[in-house]
């Protein structure tokens, strides 16, 4: 079976974390080098849920999770924060937020089928938008504590965390309204049929 071009630029964005970390050691930068070396194993994450979990998640979820964490990854590394700011910060947490937004959609959707709760398509579109606001002010509590307690200069006043976090709700709207479509459209089955393998017929 041919493998789709994004999941190739998904194995892209992993070798280019994996660069940025070798940049980081060169520069004694160890915070970043720990913090990449975290990064990329989150990458394989998806692979590994995959192979073990007998579930065959969307190749887009290797590409979005690999792109997000490279962003940050390279934000924090080349300084792309500083540099670019406030535009590279902003584009990373609408990524971010589309990221995570639609690991909960995808996550809500097999806890459905394999739990049978029968969750209403309004409940699903509720979930991810709380689940990528619970998961942003996480976010924004360890930069909190990055910047108090080991001197990090990660967060830039509240008007900087609050446009984290419209920017992240951003995201969070696009996939909830995606999402929403899609379930207009196509049955919480139909749209977890790939995903998982077909039950065996009983005799």
């Amino acid at each position: 079976m041919k493998r789709p071009i994004g999941l190739y630029l998904a194995y892209l964005f992993q070798f280019l974390i994996a660069a940025n970390i070798f940049i980081a050691l060169s520069l004694g930068e160890y915070s970043q080098v720990f913090g990449g070396v975290l990064a990329l194993g989150l990458t394989l994450v998806p692979a590994i849920v995959t192979r073990r979990g007998n579930i065959t998640l969307p190749w887009e979820i290797n590409l979005l999770v690999a792109l997000s964490l490279y962003l940050h990854v390279a934000g924090g590394v080349r300084g792309f924060y500083e540099i670019y700011y406030p535009y590279y910060d902003k584009v990373a947490h609408l990524i971010s937020g589309i990221t995570v937004s639609v690991l909960a959609f995808v996550a809500v959707l097999l806890l459905d089928r394999f739990s049978r709760l029968n969750l209403s398509r309004w409940m699903i579109v509720g979930f991810i938008i709380i689940f990528a606001m619970a998961m942003e002010g996480f976010w924004e509590i360890y930069e909190w504590l990055f910047d108090t307690f080991l001197g990090t200069n990660l967060q830039h006043g509240l008007d900087d965390t609050m446009l984290d976090m419209i920017f992240v709700l951003i995201g969070a709207v696009i996939v909830a309204l995606t999402g929403n479509r899609y379930l207009s459209e196509f049955s919480k089955e139909e749209l977890t049929g790939k995903m998982v393998p077909k039950e065996p017929r009983r005799e």
